[in-house]
C-alpha cells in the first residue's frame, strides 16, 4: 500500500485535522470573548472593583472626556493617599442578579463594600442616577456621606459622570486630600469599557478558517483543474 503525502486518505486526515484544529481554538476564543457578559449572572462591578478603581459599564454612554478625567482622578486620589473605589451604574442591568437593588445606591454601597471586603477595606462609592452611596469595609461611613449629602440626584449619560467626578472630589477633600479634576482628555482608561477581546477573537478566528480553507484546497486542487489537468 503506498504511503504518500499524495495519498487520498492521509489528505483527507489532514482536512479533518486542521478543521477540527480551528473549530477548538475559535471555540476556545469565544468562550474567552465572553467571560465578561458572565460576569453579569452575578455582581459585574465586584468583579472589575477587585483589580480596579473604576466600574465604568458601556449602559453608562459617558463621554470619552469624562472617561479621561474619572480616572486621572481615581488615579490622583490613589497616589494621596485616598484609595477610593468608584462603581458607576446606569441601569438595572448593571446590577446582575441583584437587580432589587435598583434606585437604591445606599443599599448597594453596603452590599458591594462587604463583596469587596476580602481585597478592599479601604473607601467605596456608588453613583446611579437615582443618588448616590458611600461605604468602607462594607459599614456605612457617616463622614463620607456627610461629604456628599447635598449633591442632587445626577439623571443619565454626561450627567452622571459630571456627579461621579464632583462626589469623587467631594470625598477625597473631607478626607484630607484635596485633589482637583483634572483637565478633559479624549482617552478612555476606565475599567469596563468597551473590552477588545471580542473583537480580536473574531479577528484570529477568521484567519484559522482561511488557512485551514487555503491548505484543504492545496490538499484537493478543484475539479476543473483535474479536469484540464488530465484533458492535456
Amino acid at each position: 500500500m503506498k504511503h504518500s503525502k499524495d495519498n487520498p486518505i492521509h489528505r483527507s486526515r489532514a482536512r479533518v485535522l486542521l478543521g477540527a484544529v480551528a473549530s477548538t481554538l475559535i471555540l476556545a476564543l469565544a468562550c474567552g470573548s465572553f467571560a465578561t457578559a458572565a460576569r453579569a449572572d452575578g455582581d459585574p462591578a465586584s468583579d472589575v472593583l477587585a483589580t480596579q478603581s473604576l466600574f465604568l459599564p458601556q449602559d453608562a454612554r459617558i463621554p470619552l472626556a469624562q472617561q479621561g478625567q474619572l480616572a486621572s482622578l481615581l488615579g490622583a486620589t490613589a497616589r494621596s493617599g485616598y484609595p477610593l473605589r468608584v462603581a458607576i451604574i446606569a441601569s438595572p442591568a448593571d446590577l446582575g442578579s441583584v437587580t432589587e437593588l435598583w434606585r437604591q445606591p445606599r443599599t448597594y454601597a453596603l452590599f458591594l463594600g462587604q463583596e469587596l471586603s476580602l481585597v478592599h477595606r479601604g473607601p467605596l462609592l456608588v453613583v446611579m442616577p437615582a443618588g448616590y452611596g458611600v461605604s468602607s469595609g462594607g459599614t456605612p461611613d457617616p463622614a463620607a456621606a456627610s461629604a456628599i449629602a447635598g449633591l442632587r440626584s445626577p439623571g443619565g449619560g454626561a450627567a452622571l459622570g459630571t456627579a461621579a467626578l464632583t462626589s469623587i472630589e467631594r470625598l477625597a477633600t473631607a478626607s484630607g486630600h484635596s485633589v482637583p479634576i483634572p483637565a478633559a482628555t479624549a482617552t478612555a482608561t476606565a475599567g469596563g469599557a468597551t473590552d477588545p477581546i471580542p473583537l480580536v477573537a473574531f479577528a484570529i478566528g477568521a484567519v484559522l478558517i482561511a488557512v485551514a480553507w487555503t491548505a484543504s484546497l492545496r490538499a484537493r486542487p478543484p475539479r476543473v483543474g483535474r479536469r484540464k489537468a488530465s484533458s492535456t
